[in-house]
């Protein structure tokens, strides 16, 4: 996602009344627990329930300002049914301004709008340069590289206390941790990780133990960690936000950079975000990007790392990488190259999406079971499966 600037947070760590309040429900139970609304004992059946374009909802993450949800944010809340929203930009507000921004939006699911399933809601609280929330009661956390450097312990603990703080929030993903891998003289060159040290070391077992420290912790503090961006960005020089035609042309399917995802997975993650680049060793047919290759999500995600859980997209809607694609088709391929949820940093690019989405499921049954599979997933996620 668009983090090719610098931004440094250096306020003062000041917790506020608001973060008392907050605190009153620190102790409350895991996300997942509030998932399936009564009367559903279990995804499958929630799903039988739920109209097409309620299911086609679940599969979007729309973008909205963490400063507050724009009115295209808003309006495919309600008329898409989408189902999913993570906060952008950069927020100095606090824990209580941000958790109202976050009401605002919950505020929206209903029978109508979602069949009353909960909506996920995810930031990129990294740390370093990629941190979204900042102001009163959310602690100013360090760079990967830097936290590479805690013990396992200590890194676990300080995870599980800023996930506390995204709960406070309302927040239920961190789209966390970054588990790419970039060797140490490469690091300048490599412009979406190692230019920003957003690496927890230079070896596939230090990030792997580093970035996993990490995700013990965010589990812990009953918020879901999406790990990033499989299958890595490490050897990339462009950013695939800003910059087209991105590819990687050295890792392959049993590459050694891939363990720190694969550890990830036997840990518990249930989110796994694909980078939008190009893997030559891997899928070398025309237009097969990350997010369209079967290769990548199925057989190297599915099959051989066995993960079940929710196969998250990098932005699908304003990334240099996919100009190629109406934003309509970008979609289409996603989930019909086995993908779960598409995220997009336009919300006034949903529409197109989702109802590109929509039109098709309804035309092919192949593609319609397509998009069961991947609701159904969601709404196992979401109940914690």
């Amino acid at each position: 996602m668009r983090h090719h600037l610098r931004f440094r947070y250096r306020g003062s760590f000041v917790i506020l009344a608001a973060l008392l309040a907050a605190a009153q429900s620190a102790d409350a139970a895991p996300a997942a627990a509030l998932s399936t609304p009564p009367g559903w004992s279990t995804p499958e059946q929630h799903l039988a329930h739920m109209t097409l374009e309620q299911r086609v909802g679940q599969l979007f993450m729309v973008a909205a300002n963490a400063t507050g949800a724009s009115t295209a944010t808003m309006n495919v809340l309600h008329w898409d049914h989408v189902g999913n929203v993570y906060l952008a930009g950069r927020s100095y507000a606090g824990i209580g301004p941000t958790a109202n921004v976050v009401r605002r939006m919950t505020s929206t699911v209903s029978a109508a709008s979602t069949d009353s399933e909960y909506l996920s809601v995810g930031t990129d609280q990294e740390g370093g340069y990629v941190q979204v929330l900042n102001g009163p009661g959310f602690s100013v956390i360090p760079t990967a590289l830097a936290q590479g450097s805690l013990s396992a312990a200590t890194l676990t603990s300080d995870a599980r206390n800023w996930a506390n703080q995204l709960r406070w929030a309302g927040v239920k993903v961190d789209l966390a941790p970054v588990l790419d891998t970039v060797t140490q003289a490469f690091a300048p060159y490599n412009a979406p990780i190692g230019y920003y040290q957003r690496e927890y070391g230079y070896t596939p077992s230090s990030v792997s133990a580093s970035g996993n420290a990490f995700l013990a912790g965010i589990k812990a503090g009953y918020v879901m960690p999406a790990v990033k961006h499989f299958p890595g960005l490490g050897r990339v020089t462009g950013n695939t936000d800003v910059a087209a035609n991105v590819h990687d042309r050295q890792t392959t399917v049993n590459d050694p950079n891939l363990l720190p995802f694969k550890t990830a997975i036997k840990n518990g993650t249930r989110w796994v975000m694909v980078s939008s680049a190009y893997y030559d060793l891997i899928d070398s047919r025309p237009g097969k990007i990350a997010p369209f290759s079967t290769v990548i999500m199925g057989t190297m995600l599915r099959h051989d790392a066995g993960f079940t859980g929710v196969i998250l997209s990098d932005d699908l809607c304003n990334a240099a990488q996919l100009s190629s694609w109406s934003w309509a088709v970008r979609a289409e391929n996603f989930i019909n190259a086995g993908g779960t949820m598409a995220l997009c940093a336009n919300p006034n690019a949903i529409p197109y999406m989702y109802n590109g989405v929509l039109q098709l499921a309804k035309q092919r049954p192949d593609f319609l079971a397509k998009v069961n599979a991947a609701a159904l997933t969601v709404l196992r996620v979401k109940q914690g499966g």
